[in-house]
Order: C-alpha cells, then sequence, then structure tokens
C-alpha cells in the first residue's frame, strides 16, 4: 500500500476566504437556475461548454496560449487535445441520464435519482491547462452543479481564456455564467485552499502537494495519482506496431500526460530488434557516455530541469548535449537497469526521455513493472505490447494496479479511447495504493449524489442451512460461548 505524506496547509487570509466565499455563493445561485431544468436542458449546458473548446478556431487559439503561457507542449498535439478529449467526453455525457429518474431495480424495489453535489472547485494543472478544465466543467454541468476552476498560476491566462469562451457559450445559449468560474489572478495557495474549504466537492488534477491538501481540507474529495507509465514489450509482440504505438504516444504533446510511457519493460527475447524497431520510428538511443549528459542536465539539483522537460526533440537534445542525429528523432532512449532514488531514470520526467529496461523473461518484466510502480507511479497504469492474453491478465491480478492497457498507445488509450471501454477523462484515479478516494476514471458518476426510493418486495430471507450448511459441513456447528 502507498505511503500518504501530509502537506502542509498554507494560511488562509481573511480577503482569501471572504473571495472564496463570493465566488461559491454566486455558483450556488447559477445552479439555482437549474432546477427546474430537464435531461435535454442540462445536455444543452454541456454541449455549450464542449463547443466553446471544441470549434476548431477556439481549439486552435486556446492551444496557442496555452503553450506561449506555460512553455510546455506543442500546439499542434494541443489542438488535437482540446478537440479529442472535449468530443469523447461529450459523448460520453450524452449517453447517460442524470437527471429525475436514472435508474430503476423493480426485483429489489429500488429506484435512483439523482441529484447535485453542489459547488465544485476543480484544481487543475499547468500542462493541460485548456482540457482539463472544460473536461471537469462537463462532467460537473452534467449533474447541475456549478463549478470554480483553480488553475495552476503559470497556465492561468490560457485557463480563463478557456472559463470566458465557456460562459460565452452558456449566455448564448440562454444559461447563467456564473455556472463556470475562475479563481482572479494571481492565484496562490492560500486562495485555492480557501477555496477548497468553502465547496461543496473537491476534484485535483495536478500536483500530489495539492492532492494532499484536497484530502485534508475538510471538504469531499478526489485527488488523483502520480504517473510514471512502465509499458512491457513481451516475445510475441509485433514488434513494429508497438513501436510505432510507443512512439505516438510517447512523442504526444511533448509527454505532458501522465499517461505518456516513461519506462519500457522488453523481454531478453527480443530486446535487440525491439530497439532497431523503436529507432525505426524515430527514437534515438543515447551511449553511455550520453546518458551522462542526459542525466546531468535533466535534473538540477534533484528536480526536473524546467527549462527541458515537454519541449521539441531538438530544443531537448541540444540542451542535453546530444548530437545532430538526437536533435533530428522524435524522442531520446537511455538504457537503465536499476529502480528507485538512485536511478532517477526510473521516474516520470515529463520529457521526451524514455528509459529502456531488458528483463530476462515476462515474469521478470512483469516485477520490474511491479517495482517501477511503487517507486512512483502506484496504481496509476501499466501497459502491455503482446500476443499472450495470459500475461496480460496476470499483470491484472498481480500488480496493485488501476489500467494494464493491451497492445495501445498508453497515452491515447488511458484516459479513455474511441476503440476501449474506459470512460474519456484527463483525470486518473489510482486507488488507495496512492492515496486516492477513486481506482476508476474520473467521470460524471463522480458528479451526483443519489437518492434512493425503497418499497417492500417478497421477502428474500434464506435459511440458516442455506448460509450456515457448507461452513457446519467443514467445520461444526461447536458450542455457545
Amino acid at each position: 500500500m502507498g505511503t500518504t505524506t501530509m502537506a502542509r496547509t498554507p494560511d488562509v487570509g481573511a480577503d482569501a476566504a471572504d473571495a472564496a466565499r463570493a465566488l461559491v455563493e454566486r455558483g450556488r445561485a447559477a445552479m439555482r437556475t437549474l432546477e427546474g431544468a430537464d435531461q435535454d436542458r442540462v445536455d444543452d449546458a454541456v454541449r455549450a461548454l464542449a463547443w466553446a473548446v471544441y470549434e476548431p478556431t477556439r481549439a486552435r487559439a486556446l492551444a496557442e496560449l496555452a503553450v506561449e503561457d506555460t512553455g510546455l507542449g506543442n500546439v499542434e498535439d494541443k489542438v488535437i487535445k482540446n478537440q479529442r478529449k472535449t468530443f469523447g467526453t461529450l459523448r460520453d455525457l450524452l449517453r447517460v441520464r442524470t437527471v429525475g429518474v436514472i435508474e430503476e431495480d423493480r426485483a429489489k424495489g429500488i429506484v435512483k435519482y439523482a441529484k447535485p453535489v453542489g459547488v465544485v472547485a476543480a484544481v487543475t494543472p499547468s500542462t493541460n491547462p485548456v482540457a482539463t478544465p472544460v473536461n471537469k466543467a462537463m462532467m460537473a454541468l452534467k449533474g447541475r452543479n456549478a463549478v470554480v476552476i483553480a488553475p495552476s498560476p503559470s497556465g492561468w491566462t490560457a485557463t480563463a481564456r478557456t472559463v470566458d469562451a465557456m460562459r460565452a457559450e452558456l449566455r448564448k445559449a440562454g444559461f447563467a455564467e456564473d455556472l463556470v468560474q475562475i479563481l482572479p489572478a494571481p492565484v496562490t495557495k492560500g486562495l485555492t485552499q480557501a477555496l477548497m474549504q468553502a465547496c461543496d466537492l473537491l476534484v485535483v488534477t495536478g500536483s500530489q502537494d495539492n492532492v494532499r491538501r484536497a484530502y485534508s481540507s475538510g471538504t469531499p474529495a478526489i485527488g488523483v495519482g502520480a504517473g510514471n507509465v512502465a509499458v512491457i514489450v513481451d516475445a510475441s509482440a509485433d514488434l513494429d506496431d508497438a513501436a510505432r504505438k510507443i512512439a505516438a504516444s510517447k512523442t504526444f504533446d511533448n509527454s505532458t500526460s501522465c499517461s505518456s510511457e516513461n519506462a519500457l519493460v522488453i523481454v531478453d527475447a527480443v530486446y535487440d530488434a525491439m530497439v532497431d524497431a523503436l529507432k525505426r520510428a524515430g527514437g534515438y538511443m543515447a551511449t553511455p557516455d550520453e546518458r551522462k549528459h542526459v542525466l546531468e542536465r535533466l535534473w538540477v539539483n534533484g528536480k526536473l530541469n524546467r527549462e527541458v522537460i515537454a519541449r521539441d526533440c531538438d530544443v531537448l537534445a541540444k540542451a542535453l548535449g546530444l548530437p545532430e542525429a538526437a536533435q533530428k528523432a522524435r524522442f531520446v532512449m537511455v538504457e537503465e537497469t536499476g529502480v528507485g532514488r538512485d536511478y532517477p531514470f526510473s521516474g516520470e520526467k515529463l520529457s521526451l526521455v524514455l528509459a529502456v529496461y531488458r528483463a530476462s523473461d515476462f515474469e521478470a518484466a512483469k516485477a520490474l513493472g511491479g517495482k517501477i510502480l511503487a517507486w512512483q507511479g502506484m496504481g496509476h497504469s501499466i501497459g502491455i505490447h503482446t500476443d499472450d492474453m495470459d500475461h496480460a491478465r496476470s499483470l491484472a491480478e498481480d500488480l496493485n494496479v488501476v489500467r494494464v492497457l493491451v497492445n495501445q498507445a498508453h497515452t491515447f488509450g488511458n484516459g479513455g479511447s474511441f476503440d476501449n471501454g474506459l470512460p474519456f477523462t484527463l483525470s486518473m484515479g489510482c486507488g488507495t495504493w496512492a492515496g486516492n478516494s477513486i481506482s476508476e476514471n474520473l467521470n460524471w458518476r463522480h458528479f451526483i449524489n443519489v437518492t434512493h426510493l425503497v418499497t417492500t418486495i417478497p421477502e428474500d430471507k434464506p435459511s440458516e442451512e442455506e448460509l450456515f450448511g457448507g461452513y457446519w459441513e467443514r467445520y461444526g456447528k461447536g458450542e455457545g460461548a
């Protein structure tokens, strides 16, 4: 089981507390305008938010601003992310009911009614200052809630523009703009903490410090875990297919996603052939001497160097002191053997640097994958490229992980895909292994309360023999105390 370190709670001044309470009260007033709305009307509010970001001109403008604002990722991939995640989430949301009766089980005499949770505070990261805010806002409004976005300070401008677009679309469709609000600049830890304490539900994606503070805020909270994805390449894998998917996933938005591959564990039987396939797919394998340069420059004083993370490969490779061949590649590979504090490459790198491990066989690869997760990324996810589903099932059965992806580009599949059944999201719950309250993708179900109408049914009371008979047979009845 993962361990949780208590975060220091920042001081909340009177001004911050008053500002947060005012935003929450405006959200409550906006929610009251939805009290009589039917499902179609609520769905129009969700569509309004989706169109605010999906519309092609805005999707590009917001992507450009996000890169300009944060210096992280690249424009073309953020355009795709803004549209694909929003479209997929809208698909999921329009297929479910969140108003009135949402489920009826006549055999059990239970009817379920959906109710709002209240004003949601959504803490969002600098890596996704556009896609994550609209994703959470859509889910919140689907439950007839209001939302206040608490963005990363470095992404505030892009998030504020996104919120402006959502509010404009709500106004156009006749909804209260205050269904979606944002903390004013400058966003401080004290102001974010005040919002955490004033809202009805807190949903946090981003720094683990924020997640820990959310869980200690006194407000019902949903936080998600840190990523550090390991992907196993099995002996039966289609190597070129695996290499193409890994390359596409690793390079998407310059590896800003928590679902991006950080380590490959390749079984010995196909190690050399897989490395060759990765090179054909655009990877550059650093020599042992070059690996030292990468190690020295990717981390500064034990922390990832913000000047090189999430940068294009030519910029990254040049900053890391790598040759022209690396600058022309799509991503950089470094061979690694160990896991833990003394092996920085075994952790999340938020860059186009991929650690590559050699394992003797599948069992050794599975053990190594579990060790990487235990060091960083506990509960998050693991992937495998294989033609042996027994191996895939073995990962799911034996590892403390929420998602096991089989033969998929991890970044595109982990947060929902049009060719798998996971719900679209930008927030991956990692279970109690990571100190999280959910062990699934964040989705609409987390933004509703449920009232249960309960009526009587024919008595369902088994006999003592039915319940205890097997036990008595095996162990006897014994004597009373």
